[in-house]
Parts: C-alpha cells; structure tokens; sequence
C-alpha cells in the first residue's frame, strides 16, 4: 500500500489546509509569517497588523516560541492566545515542524474544553495577572503576596485538572498520570496495572430518571471508587460513564482483587437520590502492563478490551486482559 503522502497532489494539501478548523502558517526562523491557511485568516482578522508569529503570543511566552523556531526540531505544546471574540480565554496545542529553506510549519488546534472551565481558569489568571501588576509597588508584602500566589496558582492548576461533575481527575489529566506511571513502570521494572470501568446500562438510568439523577449517580459511583482504592492508586473519570484507576506497583492479582470487591460493593449498594432508589452494577476490564512490549496505549487498550468482554459476558463482573 502506497503512503498517503506519496499519492496526495499538492492541490489536495492546499484544500486540506484550507478546510481543517486547526490555523496553519508558514512562517521564517525570526518568527515573520509567510503563508497561511484560511482558519488562521479568519483568526489573524482580530489583529490585522500582525506580520510575525510572536505577535500573537503574549511576552512571557514569546521566548519560548522563539527558542523553539531557533532550535529547528519538531515541537509540541500548550499556550493561551488572545480571547475570542466572547472574551473567553482560548488554549491551543500548537506544534512545530522544519520545512524547507530553513522555514517552519506552524500548527495551533484549539482545545476542546468546557466554557466554565475556561471562564473558572481566565478568572484565577486575571488574578495571577492582578497581582504582579500589584507586587511591584508592595515589596514589603512579597513574602506573603508569593504564599498567595503560589495558592492562586495551584487552584488554577486543580482546576484545569479537574472534571467538573465527580471531582475526579478529567480525561486529560488521568492520561497524563498514567503516561507518567508506565515510563515510571518501564524505568525501574515495577509492576502496573490499570482497571476501565463502566457503568452498566447507564444510558436506562438516565432514560427512566432523567440526566439530573444520572449525573448525581455518577458522582456516587466516583465517591465509591475513590474510596474503595488504596491511597497509592489514582482514579480518573475517563468520558461517559467510564473512569480509570492506575495501581502503580500493582501486579495482576492485586488489581483482580480490587475489581473484583468493587464490583460486589456495587452490587449490593442501592443508591438513593431525592425520591429515588437507583441500582447499578460495573464492569471491569483489568491489564497489567508489560516491559517491553506495552505502550500506555496499548495497555488501555488491552484493558478496554477486558471491559467489554465483560459486557459481553453478562455484565456485573470483572475480565483480565489477555
């Protein structure tokens, strides 16, 4: 099978570019812009004199751009850029690639996150913002102004990392854990395992009872696996009615174990919300991660499979990945 890149014209590359919502722009190793693609247009329009990329970024973030384009090696990561026109702050993932001539392709997606959650973080950076305006003339208090800040600063950083409805870890966050956990895992030869669970026919709760009560049954079940798991073990709300746990120094048998008394503590429990006695059951999927031949992608996979095996199987129980 021919690559994509081998039989895709030029003219292909061109509509791709001009249809995607991700901006895109050509730009020289100072930064000045060459070429762009319609989504960066539209996005440039709300600052029309803008001849170089760092004149979108804010100045602490224009070192960092500049000692990527100088570096001239494919880059990844995360920025704010100006408000839209909501007023809303926007996070992007931009990316960097070496093109020819010494130039640089330059890539910026916008994040898909909830617009509470954004207005939640501008919020506490305006506060970040307001304080160093303020720090300059009040050095007797930076002591004191810095113990503040670094709080403003953590709950910006818990809040980003937190999904707003169980309090648990979002998607984001509780990938990244477990990508920090399989390197640790890798490194040093210490055992992992991770456990995906579901909650049964979820979408009859919501059906029967409405997404109020559905919700305030999700954030029960995330109280009871929070409290189910030992104090080294990380639980996440993976999308849906999904959530994740990482067992770090865990083998298969410790995490079999686990799944297994959740699901019976879920089985016996009867949920009570407002006037309505509400039952579920869980499936679980249980992996362990392997040396060698594991990625985090595909020992979630692995553990995907399991929970749908599961499923499959009946429901209320636990499987382990092959």
């Amino acid at each position: 099978m021919k690559k994509l890149a081998e039989i895709m014209t030029t003219q292909d590359v061109e509509t791709i570019f001009e249809t995607i919502q991700a901006m895109v722009a050509l730009v020289e190793s100072d930064g000045t812009l060459v070429s762009w693609n319609s989504a960066f247009e539209s996005w440039k329009g709300r600052l029309p004199s803008t001849a170089s990329l760092n004149d979108l970024f804010s100045e602490k973030d224009k070192n960092v751009l500049q000692a990527k384009l100088t570096n001239k090696t494919a880059a990844h990561w995360a920025v704010q850029l100006p408000p839209d026109g909501a007023g809303h702050a926007v996070f992007y993932n931009c990316f960097l690639f070496p093109a020819q001539d010494g130039r640089t392709l330059f890539i910026a997606e916008q994040m898909e996150t909830d617009i509470t959650l954004q207005e939640i973080i501008q919020d506490l950076n305006g506060q970040v913002n307001i304080f160093h305006a303020k720090s300059e003339s009040m050095r007797k208090l930076a002591r004191s102004k810095q113990v503040e800040l670094n709080a403003v600063i953590a709950q910006a950083k818990e809040v980003s990392q937190t999904d707003p409805l169980t309090f648990l870890l979002n998607r984001r966050a509780i990938i990244r854990e477990l990508q920090d956990e399989v390197l640790r895992a890798e490194r040093y030869n210490t055992p992992l395992s991770i456990s995906l669970v579901d909650v049964d026919n979820f979408k009859a709760v919501n059906d029967t009872h409405g997404h109020p009560i559905g919700d305030q049954v999700l954030r029960q079940v995330a109280h009871q696996l929070r409290e189910g798991v030992r104090t080294p073990d990380i639980v996440g709300r993976y999308g849906g009615e999904e959530f994740l746990i990482l067992l770090p120094s865990s083998g298969i048998t410790a995490a079999a174990e686990q799944a297994s008394r959740l699901c019976k503590q879920a089985h016996k429990k009867v949920m009570h919300v407002k006037e309505h006695a509400v039952k579920i059951t869980l499936s679980i999927g249980v992996a362990q991660f392997r040396p060698g031949k594991d990625t985090w992608e595909t020992l979630l996979n692995r553990a995907d499979h399991a929970m749908y095996k599961a499923k499959s199987s009946g429901r209320d129980r636990w499987v382990v990945a092959e």
